[in-house]
């Protein structure tokens, strides 16, 4: 009886680890956004079609995450935030990682062009490779920009979760890719105000590292500026309305004045406060995106009911 106990403690721990390989917190950002696209699309979708297309999605996003560590283990070892990670823990070999990072890519595009359409398949085909290789593999060594180019993978779903409902790219999706590509360098920069040192220590050029932390404050309030006007604009095309504008206002002004204090810090003062208003910036920032696609859905909700629109 014990020893059976035993195996069981064990493999439930190894399904754990393997879990953790898919990043399920980064995953269900990509399944919220990437079912936002499909929800709002001028396309009826199937139930069943956007089930599907949704769970293959999410395959997919966990695929990129676990090629995302099997690929940085050297660096998520001297990370402190990453350094429990299965791979760099001991508890998944990398070999395992890569295995299982391939295999649930392949699955995923080919499962995602047969329930969808091929267009899809390959959209999320392109997602992955880009997530892997050209931001993993070399933006995020290479150069401070890495989040801001590298933060198109991120901005992709909503526009696959359209493609599963449309076939093809708009206007509408574009604006939601940017919306999120344009979010991705506030986010992760106000992430790196307060992590500067693991990103020293693993050698990753991140903005922090490269240019210090009052340029990255400048920039943070640059990029908030610019994504202000195109999250709002938003409102304004197929996909929005009275109801998605209002919350958009609200959010936007209260990014732009968490972006706009950040930019005043001191440094000692940040320091000596443990970078706590860096912190809430950055928590914020995961309320901010959310905030805007869940307008989006009720928004479409709205007009679905005959009103609402413009």
């Amino acid at each position: 009886m014990s020893d059976i106990s035993y195996h069981d403690r064990q493999a439930e721990g190894d399904a754990r680890d393997f879990l953790a390989l898919l990043k399920p917190r980064v995953m269900s950002l990509v399944v919220f956004t990437a079912l936002t696209g499909l929800l709002v699309a001028p396309v009826p979708v199937h139930p069943f079609v956007a089930f599907t297309a949704i769970l293959f999605i999410a395959l997919g996003g966990g695929a990129s995450g676990a090629l995302n560590m099997w690929y940085d283990a050297d660096i998520d070892r001297v990370m402190r935030r990453t350094a429990n990670r299965p791979i760099p823990a001991g508890r998944i070999s990398g070999g395992e990682a890569l295995g299982f990072g391939l295999g649930l890519a392949g699955i995923s595009c080919v499962m995602l062009a047969l329930a969808a359409n091929v267009f899809a398949g390959l959209f999320l085909a392109f997602t992955i490779f880009f997530y892997v290789v050209v931001y993993t593999m070399w933006l995020k060594r290479a150069t401070p920009q890495n989040i801001v180019i590298g933060g198109a993978a991120g901005a992709f779903p909503p526009m696959i979760g359209w493609a599963v409902a449309t076939g093809g790219v708009s206007l509408e999706s574009l604006a939601m890719f940017a919306v999120i590509f344009l979010w991705t360098p506030p986010h992760f920069w106000a992430l790196a105000l307060f992590m500067r040192d693991d990103y020293s220590n693993a050698g990753v050029p991140m903005l922090t590292v490269t240019h210090g932390r009052r340029a990255t404050r400048r920039h943070i309030l640059a990029y908030t500026l610019i994504l202000a006007p195109v999250a709002v604009g938003t409102a304004f095309t197929s996909i929005g309305g009275p109801l998605y504008l209002a919350v958009a206002l609200g959010l936007n002004a209260l990014f732009i004045r968490g972006a706009w204090r950040l930019w005043r810090r001191d440094e000692a003062v940040a320091e000596a406060e443990k970078y706590a208003a860096e912190k809430r910036f950055f928590y914020f920032s995961l309320l901010y995106l959310f905030g805007h696609f869940a307008a989006l859905i009720a928004q479409k909700a709205v007009l679905n009911l005959g009103f609402g629109g413009w």
